[in-house]
């Protein structure tokens, strides 16, 4: 299945938050759920959780970078 890169803007604090609770071997819903929707928003539909790969080098604009799987059928 294709894999759908989704770019999230965030702040620097809360994505030193998010890739803390990763590394702790946690899940930061909110993000998770915000990566899910963006996927739905482009007309895509997810085939599983989205995966926390990282975040940005940015200082100020800074985004959290999920994969998604999606279904073949759903990419245009």
């Amino acid at each position: 299945m294709p894999l759908l890169r989704i770019h999230l803007d965030s702040d620097p604090t809360t994505a030193r938050r998010v890739l803390q609770t990763h590394r702790e071997g946690g899940v930061h819903h909110e993000s998770r759920e915000a990566a899910r929707e963006q996927v739905w928003r482009q007309g895509r539909t997810p085939a599983g959780d989205p995966v926390f790969v990282g975040i940005t080098d940015g200082r100020r604009n800074v985004q959290l970078l999920y994969d998604v799987e999606v279904y073949s059928d759903t990419v245009p």
